[in-house]
């Protein structure tokens, strides 16, 4: 006598229901990666920042108050652009599962969900800078995409859900001899259909994802464009930076910032690409003559050499958004006379490949500093992420004030006409650097044995100078810092003191400077908003 296997009890109670809900959930997700592969797919067409991902991120990063902006930049660093979109996948997966739960139910309110998305992405697309009608179609796509899957995945689900179980044929009856089905047999494969289809659509949806990002990175890509760059030298090279500049204290940061430790704060989810071979900067707005260059019409400018130190105004007090390097371009002050600027005009618009925009006041550009269009840093082409191929770089100015990345325009307009992307969310319309200094060396909470200690750091005022660097330790007095040589008043300057006799204990230093006009770098603390921070560093050490 033969029997038929037992098949295993189908779940029940609280343990099914949560089961239930998973595998609803998984036909949201799998739907919303689906969704999102097609969109990147689409994408290859239109452009990276048209994604529905980076699309919606970069709406977020220009609806994102202020306040909020400065908590992700102290928080996250360099890293907050991935902390954003990290934020938005999980949303999305949120989102998508709910859209899972409600499918299963009432389809047509999960492909709701989907379609609202995808409209949200597309308008998100519309949003941006000189975008086309055509940016819309990733997300529309998306969204489309998105909508069939849960509708199909919720239709297969809900067939599982109400299959009858199989009846037992009777012994006697006309069916005699053939095998008896167990009751739960049809429902389970049907089960495992909606498994199957699940899983395909996620494998599906990754690999057109993948894919497409694939595709359209090497599409846009303008690395081998830029390698072939040859930058022509300068017209009057500098002299080279005094050793002297640098002392000669371990751990003490560099007098020039490697490009690949130079810092990166912008608001670009995803890094312009422009070829420069399609580039052309236009300068128009007040003046007599407008202007249209080519990247070629520029490298054939008389191009200047700039040693300059550029920072940032979300900087907090001993802050690393700092860094100073040489500078390749061709003097902006020279093009703008060329255009002939009109009366009345009082600010420079630059206009970035992304929409961002920069304003500068122009008396300042005009006044006599070496200002550049900058298509060179630290004797190479601009690297991608410091805006290749051409950006503005003005001296004793924070970048949000003088450095318009990915330029692609120049407006020569007024203060009183236009609010640049800054001003219009409560920063400083003027954004001059204000004297700061930060103590490197000992790090700190560092441990250091008694005796003779260093203490050094480097300290800025771009385009006025450092005259004097001061410390003080425990609150005693004021002591004068060693300073390296100066090397222009638009670079930092480097200082050091030798603390003989350091007790054992914990101390508490201090650190402040003076610029070359006599101003003593305030003591009251200030958050970077609305103009640069203020206040004296200080750092804690243990001497054993």
């Amino acid at each position: 006598m033969t029997h038929e296997p037992t098949p295993p009890a189908a779940p029940s109670g609280r343990r099914a229901r949560v089961l239930r809900a998973a595998g609803a959930a998984a036909i949201g997700l799998a739907s919303a990666v689906a969704a999102l592969g097609a969109g990147e797919l689409a994408a290859y067409a239109t452009g990276v920042p048209t994604a529905p991902v980076v699309a919606v991120g970069s709406a977020a990063v220009d609806l994102t108050p202020t306040p909020l902006k400065e908590y992700a930049v102290r928080t996250f660093g360099t890293h907050d652009k991935a902390v954003l979109l990290g934020g938005i996948h999980l949303t999305t997966a949120l989102l998508a599962a709910l859209a899972g739960l409600l499918a299963v139910r009432r389809p047509a309110v999960g492909a709701a969900v989907f379609g609202a998305f995808g409209a949200l992405g597309a308008r998100a697309a519309l949003s941006r800078p000189g975008a086309a009608a055509a940016d819309c179609a990733p997300s529309l796509l998306a969204g489309l995409v998105g909508a069939a899957a849960v509708l199909l995945l919720a239709r297969l689900w809900r067939r599982a859900g109400s299959t009858p179980a199989a009846p037992r044929p009777a012994a006697d009856g006309p069916e005699r001899g053939l095998p008896e089905v167990p009751p739960q047999r049809a429902g389970s494969a049907n089960r495992r259909t909606v498994l199957a289809a699940t899983v395909a659509t996620f494998a599906a949806g990754t690999l057109a994802g993948v894919g497409g990002r694939a595709l359209t990175d090497r599409r846009y890509d303008v690395t081998a464009a830029r390698d072939a760059v040859r930058l022509p030298a300068p017209a009057a090279p500098p002299p080279p930076l005094p050793a002297a500049a640098h002392p000669n204290v371990p751990g003490l940061s560099p007098f020039t910032t490697p490009n690949a430790d130079f810092y990166r704060v912008d608001t670009a989810l995803t890094i312009p690409r422009v070829d420069p071979r399609d580039w052309t900067l236009r300068i128009h707005g007040l003046v007599d003559r407008p202007q249209s260059i080519t990247f070629d019409e520029l490298l054939r400018e008389p191009l200047e050499e700039l040693d300059h130190t550029l920072s940032c105004v979300s900087n907090e007090v001993g802050g690393p958004y700092v860094g100073t390097t040489r500078w390749l371009g061709a003097a902006l002050p020279a093009l703008l006379r060329r255009a002939g600027v009109r009366a009345g005009a009082d600010q420079l618009v630059g206009r970035s490949k992304d929409g961002m925009t920069i304003g500068t006041p122009l008396e300042s550009v005009l006044d006599g500093r070496r200002a550049l269009l900058a298509v060179g840093m630290d004797g190479e082409a601009l690297p991608l992420a410091h805006g290749f191929p051409c950006r503005t770089v003005v001296p004793g100015f924070y970048g949000y004030t003088s450095a318009t990345k990915w330029l692609v325009e120049l407006e020569v307009t007024a203060f009183a006409a236009f609010d640049p992307y800054w001003v219009r969310r409560g920063w400083d319309r003027t954004g001059a650097v204000r004297t700061a200094s930060r103590i490197e060396v000992p790090a700190p909470f560092a441990r250091v044995p008694a005796g003779d200690v260093d203490v050094a750091g480097t300290a800025w005022a771009t385009h006025r100078g450092v005259a004097a660097v001061e410390l003080r330790i425990d609150e005693g007095p004021w002591l004068q810092a060693e300073l390296a040589a100066d090397a222009g008043p638009d670079l930092w300057r480097q200082w050091s003191y030798r603390w003989s006799g350091a007790p054992p204990g914990t101390h508490r230093i201090e650190v402040r400077a003076t610029d070359a006009t006599g101003a003593v770098q305030p003591e009251r603390r200030a958050a970077p908003f609305p103009a640069g921070a203020t206040g004296w560093h200080s750092t804690v050490v243990t001497v054993t």
